[in-house]
């Protein structure tokens, strides 16, 4: 499954400085499809190349961290059990920074 994910607001930084990922994730094993719980397991896995505590807090996002799916806000779509398709579009966005 083919999915863009964009990172905002800081969190680009855990990521080598790059904000857009193209990136092809396949459900776990036994599974049919992939949700956001999966996905962020995969970013971490992945994406994520320091300091992964400013970006996951147990099986979420940390609180101060914006995630739209398709610009919509997740906690509107089901969060964790928000269930993704081809071609989704994934941001997230540290609410949490300095200025």
């Amino acid at each position: 499954m083919q999915l863009t994910i964009e990172f905002g607001g800081g969190l680009e930084l855990l990521c080598n400085s790059v904000k857009i990922h193209n990136v092809n994730v396949q459900p776990e094993a036994g599974q049919e499809k992939v949700t956001m719980k999966d996905l962020l397991s995969w970013v971490q896995r992945n994406l994520i190349k320091e300091r992964p505590e400013m970006f996951i807090k147990g099986d979420s996002v940390r609180p101060g961290v914006l995630v739209l799916v398709n610009d919509c806000d997740w906690e509107l779509s089901g969060q964790l059990e928000t269930t993704l398709e081809d071609k989704d579009v994934i941001v997230f966005i540290s609410t949490l920074h300095g200025g």
